[in-house]
């Protein structure tokens, strides 16, 4: 099989991207999505991303973590997808697509890619953390000397702990910068390893703060190990809603190989 393939990334968050209009692609076979998205012997890339018709939208998502399997919602992934349909001429600056979560509104102008994001209600906040679901489950921590911090392996403890099941979730630890401004580093389950951004996670690190008190913003700054992304949203009787993820998404390459 020789197979046209697209690289692309998101404040360093990397996507094989594929063009599965004429549904040629098997997404049964976890171990072809998992050989693509090897660094070593496939293309390379924190997950794979298809791009495929849809009958009320511009196109649908169907999203794989670099494990092989499908899985929940993708920030970066997302923006990085309506680059790519731009690319492809599917649509201009204007984009409304089908994810794993439900229904996405996003624009484009000049690589900058602001995507609308799921609402959140459920919250919790506990002591030392705070989780809830941007599409994705996050668990949100304050640490100190984040720039040290011990991300892969503290992050993998929290991941397959009790805390969290057989389902696990992602870990992102914080630092505060500014009164509207924070530093992260995320630990991203299917992945298994620490990424260069996470845009669910950059989504949910914004509300947590903004929850827990520590920010009073709506416009949030995130800065990522691969750049900055920016989070606004508004909240309405409890539920943040017009939840924004903005940032840069940027084509790298394209190739063939034969699989």
């Amino acid at each position: 099989m020789n197979l046209t393939f697209y690289k692309y990334q998101g404040t360093g968050n990397d996507f094989v991207m594929i063009d599965n209009r004429q549904n040629n692609f098997d997404k049964n076979n976890t171990k072809l999505v998992a050989f693509l998205c090897d660094r070593r012997f496939g293309v390379g890339g924190d997950g794979l991303i298809l791009l495929e018709n849809h009958e009320k939208y511009d196109f649908k998502m169907v999203y794989y973590n670099a494990d092989g399997n499908e899985s929940s919602m993708c920030g970066n992934g997302g923006r990085c997808l309506v680059a790519f349909a731009k690319q492809l001429g599917v649509i201009t600056n204007r984009a409304e697509f089908e994810a794993i979560d439900g229904y996405h509104f996003a624009t484009i102008d000049e690589g900058i890619v602001s995507l609308q994001m799921k609402n959140v209600s459920d919250i919790e906040i506990h002591n030392e953390y705070t989780f809830l679901d941007t599409g994705s489950p996050h668990h949100v921590q304050l640490v100190e000397g984040l720039k040290q911090f011990d991300v892969k392996n503290e992050g993998a403890k929290l991941r397959y702990s009790d805390l969290y099941g057989k389902v696990g979730s992602n870990i992102n630890f914080v630092n505060q910068i500014e009164s509207d401004e924070f530093a992260l580093r995320t630990y991203e389950r299917g992945v298994e390893d620490e990424t260069f951004s996470c845009g669910t996670g950059a989504t949910a690190v914004a509300i947590a703060m903004y929850k827990a008190g520590k920010t009073t913003s709506n416009n949030v700054k995130l800065n990522v190990e691969g750049g900055s992304l920016e989070v606004s949203f508004k909240e309405v009787n409890g539920q943040f809603v017009d939840v924004f993820l903005k940032g840069p998404a940027t084509f790298v390459f394209e190739g063939r190989i034969n699989k």
